[in-house]
């Protein structure tokens, strides 16, 4: 390779090592049952917080928290799922690259680790076998 093309893919390094630093700063919150559950979750796909209200808390119904807490998790994957894609996008130029089947890019073979729906999919798909 030529000085010129190392320089640029050194660029394009530098530029993918600040999206991925800028992503994982980032917070996604998702609320279910009116905000009486909480669940913030980084762009990395760590599980920063769960808050929940008191009164969200019945004994007597575990299935509804239980409900509450899984689709607060879901709206927050899914602002991480969309974290990801903006910077794709942005870094691609537009370019559907989801097509090569690359881990984090959407498109067959590829979506985000953890993401909203997947890891049921996956169950499913296991259960099939």
């Amino acid at each position: 390779m030529n000085r010129d093309m190392m320089a640029k893919l050194a660029q394009m390094q530098e530029q993918m090592a600040k999206a991925q630093e800028a992503i994982e700063s980032r917070v996604a919150e998702g609320t279910a049952g009116g905000g009486a559950v909480k669940v913030e979750i980084t762009g990395s796909y760590h599980v920063k917080s769960i808050h929940i209200e008191p009164e969200a808390v019945d004994p007597d119904d575990m299935g509804m928290l239980e409900d509450l807490v899984l689709a607060a998790t879901n709206e927050a994957l899914q602002q991480v799922q969309g974290f990801h894609a903006e910077q794709t996008a942005a870094m691609t130029g537009g370019l559907d690259l989801g097509s090569l089947g690359i881990p984090g890019l959407g498109g067959p073979g590829g979506g985000a680790p953890g993401g909203g729906g997947s890891t049921s999919n996956r169950a499913a798909r296991r259960n099939k076998r």
